[in-house]
């Protein structure tokens, strides 16, 4: 199979496209044949190697953590999925910038998505909603979402607002019509945000979702009013100095269901800002390092 691999740290440009063995499923895993798959955060900082000492890779590594495309071997053990079905999902912390893919987790991918945006839903929606079950209940209450212009925090906007919650995001001032659109209330980060928070919500901000790891968490806590009422999915020595709940992905398919069932519904659209072809996966990774995306940015196959 053709796929995008580096074989050392370092950067983007170590990325080379060339022939892979194919992988195949174990038990209760699926191989799909790759439509597109995301790049991550996680994704560039592996191939940078600053990850190495927590999670070290045998080299040559192919990148990615999530994608989507069509079910072509199934493992033993496996109900529910047939060969020729859309899926996207989740593999391991490597291996989806190819044409063949390993998912341990995955959802049927609804009509309502086209794969570059089933793509770009499977770790963003399970890391938005691990951190919004965190915070219990979402009904009713008002939520400050910090980086949500991003590919998680896009996703925890309308995952939030489907659950009846009023959603306050942060962005900059290019993406607030974008925040608008998701249904959030935008407003910018940095200095001054409990003063612009203290005219939009005079009632006060009940949780607080950070997806942004840009420095801010204590001064979250102090927003929320306690660390208790604050989740961190990016700044986990923050969230561990200050006590707030830190939350990982994991790979789950009921929470992948779930996103599907609400992109089904049309009331959750993962958001591609833009979508790259492989052999222009150096071009995607450094878009990617550069930060401040609009949603998701995707390879396609």
């Amino acid at each position: 199979m053709r796929a995008a691999r580096f074989h050392a740290y370092g950067g983007a440009d170590n990325l080379v496209i060339e022939q892979a063995s194919d992988p195949h499923p174990g038990p209760g895993e699926i191989r799909v044949r790759v439509a597109a798959a995301s790049v991550n955060p996680i994704d560039w900082k592996l191939r940078a190697g600053a990850l190495h000492q927590l999670i070290p890779l045998e080299l040559p590594a192919i990148p990615g953590r999530d994608g989507a495309g069509v079910v072509d071997e199934i493992g033993d053990g496996v109900r529910g999925v047939r060969i020729g079905d859309r899926v996207f999902g989740l593999g391991g912390v490597t291996g989806a910038t190819a044409e063949l893919f390993i998912l341990s987790a995955w959802a049927h991918t609804p009509a309502t998505w086209n794969d570059e945006q089933a793509a770009g839903a499977g770790l963003a929606s399970v890391t938005a909603m691990r951190g919004l079950e965190a915070l219990g209940s979402l009904a009713g209450r008002t939520l400050l979402v910090e980086g949500a212009a991003g590919g998680v925090g896009s996703a925890a906007v309308e995952i939030a607002v489907a659950q009846s919650a009023t959603v306050i995001g942060t962005a900059s001032e290019r993406n607030h019509e974008f925040l608008t659109a998701l249904g959030a209330v935008p407003t910018t980060y940095g200095p001054g945000l409990a003063q612009r928070l203290s005219a939009l919500a005079p009632q006060g901000v009940d949780i607080v979702l950070d997806t942004a790891a840009s420095g801010s968490l204590d001064d979250l806590v102090a927003i929320a009013g306690d660390p208790r009422r604050v989740v961190t999915v990016a700044d986990h020595a923050g969230g561990q100095r200050l006590g707030t709940h830190v939350v990982n992905a994991e790979n789950t398919s009921t929470l992948l269901s779930v996103a599907a069932e609400l992109g089904a519904q049309g009331r959750y659209t993962p958001r591609i800002e833009q979508a790259y072809p492989l052999e222009r996966i150096t071009d995607a990774h450094t878009h990617a390092e550069r930060g401040r995306t609009r949603g998701k940015i995707v390879i396609c196959i």
